[in-house]
């Protein structure tokens, strides 16, 4: 089972810090090691280098017969039992050891009758140098931790909050915001060094260019093709109503009367894509509204007034956005249609098959439907498009028990918020 982790320590900065820390505490602890050892080892030897020395004279004073020099002696009191078995076995040795509270460099070989003839060098300033270097060591090594973490976290932290930068950006224009750009400066100015955030943020820079390229030509389509339409659909409609009367009259009328329509679409759509788009703002009550839209749509809407309240929109643009959605339950649900205002919430829901996946996922797209489903989706579209316009949410979901429904949410005047 593995652990989980909190949320912080998943980011990128987290992660390199504790691995520049865990890098620095191994690299401090091996050159401390080796300074020690090393350290250690030269002051032992030099210790070791002068017991032996003194010890050396002593034998010789000893087998001379005269009188030892201070430190030396047979058999001192203090020499440690293991240094003086080697002794009586012949050989010399040293060793250090602590005696009369002091650290002390002992040496020792054999003497004549089974004893041991031994030297004493104090080793207590060799003991506070060594002590001395390990805490040297230890006091040098945190602050080279502490500062390289620092510098490290600076660094990561300057190419980190590069990649949110660029990551919001994303966001932006996955939002729609297509101007968005990250403009990192070492794109700009090739002299300076390219690294890989600065790459992503060129390539996401060209994405979105190439992308608001390719819609902008598209949308211009959109409106040159519908503008274009629209004098040859005037002819077409003024010689189909001097048909004479027939059935075959009907067919071409409404033939005729459906395709000007999905062109007054294609207009409206290409004046929301410009964004240039003007409110004319008023108050209106919303549940008067919702009836005026049910009764123009002509259509057995139910409408149920929960909550009304006054709101400051543009009254064209919310009765476009209201009957499309209606005029959508009809055509694409199943009855009964329920339009419900609850405060500044407007809900339409049906009792149909419910909206596909990709609508409640990502939202209504131009000439896309699916499940063999008649239509150019244009509506949907249109509605979303005004709301954005009108400032309000407009979301879709399918209802549990079945069904599709659109959840309009309008701003409201601070005042009137609290309803009537």
């Amino acid at each position: 089972m593995r652990l989980a982790l909190p949320q912080w320590a998943g980011t990128l900065a987290v992660k390199a810090a504790a691995f520049i820390t865990v890098m620095c505490c191994a690299l401090a602890a091996l050159l401390g090691v080796l300074v020690h050892v090393s350290v250690t080892n030269q002051t032992v030897g030099q210790a070791r280098d002068l017991a032996l020395s003194r010890l050396s004279d002593a034998t010789e004073a000893y087998e001379a017969g005269d009188a030892l020099l201070p430190g030396a002696g047979l058999d001192p009191g203090g020499l440690p039992a293991p240094l003086r078995e080697l002794a009586l076995s012949g050989k010399r040795g040293t060793m250090v050891s602590t005696h009369q509270g002091r650290p002390t460099m002992w040496a020792a070989g054999p003497a004549d009758g089974h004893r041991a003839l031994a030297v004493e060098v104090d080793y207590s300033q060799q003991a506070r140098t060594i002590a001395g270097l390990d805490r040297s060591i230890l006091w040098s090594s945190a602050l080279a931790i502490g500062a390289t973490a620092l510098v490290g976290a600076f660094a990561v932290t300057r190419v980190t909050r590069r990649m949110h930068g660029t990551a919001r950006v994303a966001r932006r224009i996955s939002a729609g915001d297509l101007d968005a750009r990250v403009n990192d400066p070492r794109t700009k100015d090739p002299t300076r060094p390219q690294d890989e955030v600065a790459t992503v943020a060129a390539a996401l820079d060209s994405m979105a260019s190439s992308l608001q390229s390719k819609l902008l030509s598209e949308q211009r389509f959109t409106a040159d093709v519908a503008h274009e339409l629209r004098t040859p659909l005037t002819g077409l409609h003024a010689a189909a109503e001097l048909l004479p009367p027939g059935r075959p009259t009907e067919l071409v009328r409404d033939r005729v009367a459906a395709l000007r329509t999905l062109t007054e679409d294609l207009l409206e759509i290409s004046r929301l894509d410009t964004g240039r788009e003007r409110l004319e703002v008023d108050s209106e009550e919303l549940g008067a509204l919702a009836e005026r839209v049910v009764r123009a749509s002509g259509t057995d809407t139910e409408v149920r007034v929960v909550r009304d309240v006054r709101v400051e929109t543009d009254r064209r643009r919310l009765e476009r956005v209201l009957g499309n959605l209606v005029a959508n339950a009809h055509k694409h649900g199943a009855p009964p249609v329920v339009l419900t205002v609850d405060g500044p919430v407007v809900t339409v829901r049906d009792h149909g098959g419910g909206y596909p996946e990709y609508l409640v996922a990502h939202g209504p797209q131009r000439f896309r439907t699916e499940g063999g489903a008649k239509g150019h989706g244009l509506g949907l579209t249109i509605a979303s498009g005004q709301a954005e316009v009108l400032g309000a949410r407009l979301s879709f979901a399918n209802a549990v028990d079945e069904g599709a429904v659109a959840v309009l949410t309008l701003p409201v005047i601070a005042d009137d918020a609290g309803g009537h």
